[in-house]
């Protein structure tokens, strides 16, 4: 009996031990949450519906920032954070994969006590500091991202402690975990981290405007339902600027955040980084001044801009309706659920590879994707140009969940990319994805 039982403690404590598996990308959010713009409130709502398709391991409030709230946004984070309490039992009925409320209170916390880089040095660690470093030394092998709805001085920070603490082989191995979305640049500590670190893979978008839905449409279909509703703020300038950040992970069979330039609900990015992409223009008047780390390289979204997500922002409007529905709805049959788009036998979410050659016919099957809702299937092709570089015309020859390709004889070397979008009839309509990428010998 004695030996069953430290077998069992045994067989528990590797259990834990062991690198997590899954399919979600994880990331932290720094945020300015509860000031005069409430935009970190709705992205914080909206995040809130995803957490069964993105891993949050942090909620950092950038104290320099937040601390002329007063308080206030503890108070708003709270609030939100009791209304996922309210409808968590409901979002469980359509999705297992949603965190318990005490996991995610656990995860909030203040960053630095002072503004920018004026906040980054020896003795000025804080809660959230010290909390990057715990989660990138994880034993996970998937990158975390950061997703900065503020300024990053809280990483800065981490980043000064593991550079001053550590070997710079493990210093390399820390970077080597970490990318960074940044919004719109919110002080000069992004512009100090890629001039110390150039390795880092750092993208600031610039182009996080015009995707969003307009008031008469987040009325209807976000704040009159529920809790989580209830605490979606009216728009005072852009709505949801910072949401992008997190579009971009959600695991959706579209989206591939380790390729920048393959493009998703989040944009599409340069693989060339360019210098000069500067914070918004308050920094500076704010007297921080960037240029003293000049010559500093980003990545930056490519010249398609917010195109690259408004392609996609009907799918994005229904997927956040539908998880706002899930929320008040205690019935698993009374609410639409996203259907599984199949390629051949493969039901994951990852993008799939093929070789071929020009001239040649290729086929490919998606007729074994399903509805949990036994809705009926709509498949659309997809020829995303921007993301692959045969930049020709393709002829499609389309029997709705079966395609035919003839690969053109100029395509030689290219790269294609194809998207297949899986449609269900249900209300609203939800969509799922697949890419498939044809590399053409």
């Amino acid at each position: 009996m004695h030996l069953w039982k430290s077998f069992l403690l045994f067989s528990i404590l590797l259990f834990t031990t062991l690198p997590v598996k899954s399919d979600r990308v994880r990331t932290i959010v720094t945020t300015d949450i509860g000031g005069s713009d409430p935009d970190d409130q709705q992205s914080l709502i909206h995040l809130l519906t995803m957490l069964d398709c993105i891993d949050l391991e942090g909620f950092i409030y950038q104290h320099a920032w937040v601390s002329f709230n007063k308080g206030n946004e503890v108070t708003v984070t709270e609030k939100a954070l009791d209304a996922y309490e309210q409808v968590l039992p409901n979002l469980l009925v359509h999705s297992d994969r949603y965190p318990d409320i005490q996991t995610l209170r656990k995860l909030v916390m203040h960053g630095q006590k002072e503004a920018a880089m004026s906040g980054v040095g020896e003795g000025k660690d804080s809660p959230g500091s010290e909390w990057i470093i715990q989660v990138v030394d994880k034993d996970d092998p998937r990158p975390i991202w950061i997703a900065a709805w503020s300024g990053m001085n809280t990483l800065a920070q981490a980043l000064w402690k593991v550079q001053h603490t550590r070997s710079a082989e493990e210093v390399e191995k820390f970077i080597s975990k970490i990318r960074v979305y940044d919004i719109l640049g919110q002080d000069d500590a992004g512009a100090w981290m890629v001039t110390q670190f150039p390795e880092l893979i750092y993208i600031r978008n610039k182009a996080v405007y015009g995707w969003a839905p307009d008031d008469e449409w987040t009325r209807e279909h976000i704040q009159s339902v529920g809790p989580l509703g209830k605490e979606y703020p009216d728009r005072k300038w852009a709505t949801e600027g910072d949401s992008p950040s997190f579009l971009y992970l959600a695991d959706n069979g579209l989206n591939t955040p380790e390729h920048l330039n393959w493009g998703g609900w989040g944009g599409r990015f340069d693989l060339e980084r360019k210098e000069g992409i500067r914070s918004m223009d308050w920094v500076p008047r704010s007297g921080l001044d960037e240029t003293k780390y000049d010559p500093y390289l980003m990545t930056g979204s490519t010249p398609e801009g917010a195109d690259a997500i408004r392609m996609w922002q009907q799918e994005i409007f229904n997927d956040f309706e539908a998880r706002m529905r899930w929320s008040v709805t205690s019935e698993y049959g009374s609410a639409n659920h996203h259907p599984r788009a199949v390629i051949g036998k493969d039901k994951s979410t990852k993008a799939i590879y093929k070789k071929t050659k020009a001239g040649k016919l290729v086929e490919i099957d998606a007729s074994r994707s399903s509805d949990p809702d036994n809705d009926q299937l709509s498949y659309q092709w997809l020829h995303y140009q921007e993301a692959g570089n045969y930049k020709g015309k393709l002829t499609f020859i389309e029997t709705g969940s079966k395609l035919k390709l003839r690969i053109p004889t100029d395509a030689d070397g290219c790269t294609i990319h194809l998207i297949l979008r899986v449609t269900d009839d249900g209300t609203p309509a939800l969509t799922s994805y697949r890419r498939i990428i044809l590399d053409i010998e």
